[in-house]
């Protein structure tokens, strides 16, 4: 099922490099998208209070004018409204005549309606002269003549509404400015149609959204590119990656194939300069037990005892190359014995004086960092061996709340300077068992000595074993 359902999921997998990409254009998409939308509803919530602050203003022009023209009318008949009887027939048909003939503009003119709702003046749209329009709507339902006639017993007013437009016949918006002649209860008024008004309004909107896209397709257009920079940079540094990657590689397969050339090396040097040359002594002492037993000589024993006794270092010989190829007490007691081995073993051989220390642990390493902390000791004490001319070595391995620190000092004249900062194959050898361990290597070095620490973190610690009592009390 697990396999399945790697299967199924190969496809939709992604490299690192991958990632890297989309945690860089994932934050930027988000960022621009918010910043644009923002950007366009600040700029439309701007945009609205000026179109409605322009509005506002044209509308407030168009009634100031509509009071002009209506004062200007009254101006023209006030003597014979002043003189007139309320029921002055005559004078009403005078009033009527002049504001008939006031005209301005192509569709301004005067209109009056009596309070019972009857049309008196209509010089543009004749057709509406004395019939009753009480109930009058306009096409969106908005009352006309009531409310015409409500602002001039009132005093007068504003009222909006669409009315048909006398030069094209079209509806279109329209406000008109009301005033009574109350003792002719009559509703005298004019307007003036804002369809250019709404046109103006509509074109800012219209204005606005363009702008709003063409900032939109601004941001897009530096979006993209700021993306095919990244893709670019992305795919820069990738390869710049990995090359640097691939020449690491090469030098990781170039150090492994050095250091597998030198430990053949070492152990065909072992093999040649050891057991070879005691089993040539071991032929020669048993060819000479031979001629002896043919001639009955009696020192024959003692060849045939020379010869059984280089066998027997043949035989310590092959344990000790075996021993430091994978050393067997090191899977079969642990860490602190194979250390103890390798250094008594290391002192025996070398003459030089060696002290080891090493505190219980509460959990044991895994087997990988037993091995990677063993080697690190062999190619310290091969180091010190070679190069060091110490008289003295000390080496301590014990547990504390980072992990498990085996340290090794000596009193020999140290490393030189162009060999420190791990540059040396041995001491990169060190360096990277422990990093792999996640682990940390510190080499301080001197003329009076050098002092290397490697600590492996306590991922690296199993739990503590059970005692064979425990054992039997958790089966029982």
């Amino acid at each position: 099922m697990r396999a399945l359902f790697k299967h199924l999921t190969a496809p939709f997998s992604i490299s690192y490099g991958q990632k890297l990409f989309l945690l860089a254009t994932v934050p930027l998409l988000v960022s621009v998208t918010v910043i644009t939308w923002i950007v366009a509803n600040q700029s439309r919530d701007l945009a609205d209070r000026e179109i409605r602050a322009l509005e506002t203003q044209l509308i407030d022009a168009k009634r100031a004018e509509l009071q002009n023209y209506l004062s200007i009318a009254r101006t023209a008949f006030v003597n014979i409204y002043g003189r007139a009887a309320p029921d002055d027939e005559d004078a009403k048909l005078e009033v009527s005549r002049v504001l008939s003939a006031m005209l301005y503009g192509q569709d301004g003119y005067f209109f009056v309606f009596d309070y019972d709702g009857n049309n008196l003046v209509a010089p543009r749209q004749t057709d509406l002269i004395n019939r009753n329009w009480t109930g009058l709507k306009d096409v969106n339902g908005v009352e006309i003549t009531d409310e015409i006639v409500r602002l001039a017993r009132s005093g007068g007013g504003y009222h909006e509404f669409d009315w048909i437009k006398p030069t094209t016949r079209e509806t279109a918006p329209m406000i008109v400015y009301v005033n009574g002649l109350q003792d002719w209860r009559w509703a005298i008024g004019t307007g003036i149609f804002v369809d250019d008004v709404r046109e103006t309004v509509a074109e800012a909107r219209a204005d606005v959204e363009a702008r709003i896209q063409q900032t939109t397709f601004y941001i897009l257009l530096i979006t993209i590119a700021a993306l095919i920079a990244v893709f670019l940079t992305g795919i820069v540094l990738n390869v710049r990656e990995r090359r640097l990657a691939d020449a690491k590689l090469k030098q990781l397969t170039e150090r492994i194939i050095d250091t597998q050339e030198e430990e053949r090396s070492r152990v065909a040097r072992e093999l040649h300069d050891g057991i070879s040359q005691i089993l040539v002594s071991v032929r020669y002492a048993l060819d000479l037990s031979r001629i002896r037993l043919r001639k009955n000589d009696d020192r024959a024993g003692e060849s045939l005892d020379k010869g059984i006794a280089s066998l027997g270092g043949a035989i310590q010989e092959v344990r000790r190359i075996s021993r430091d190829l994978r050393p067997g007490v090191l899977d079969d007691l642990g860490l602190g014995p194979a250390l103890q081995s390798l250094i008594e073993d290391f002192g025996t051989r070398t003459g030089i004086e060696t002290y080891f220390e090493t505190v219980v642990f509460r959990g044991r390493l895994d087997e990988e960092a037993r091995i990677a902390l063993y080697r690190v000791a062999q190619e310290a004490l091969t180091n010190i061996e070679r190069h060091a001319e110490a008289s003295h070595v000390n080496m301590t391995l014990q547990g504390t709340r980072q992990g498990a620190l085996m340290r090794i000092d000596d009193n020999g004249k140290g490393i030189p300077p162009r060999h420190r900062g791990h540059n040396g194959l041995g001491l990169r050898n060190m360096s990277e068992r422990i990093e792999q361990l996640d682990g940390k290597l510190t080499i301080t070095s001197s003329r009076t000595g050098t002092c290397i620490e490697a600590l492996v973190p306590l991922s690296h610690m199993l739990a503590p074993e059970k005692s064979s009592l425990q054992i039997f009390e958790e089966n029982t």
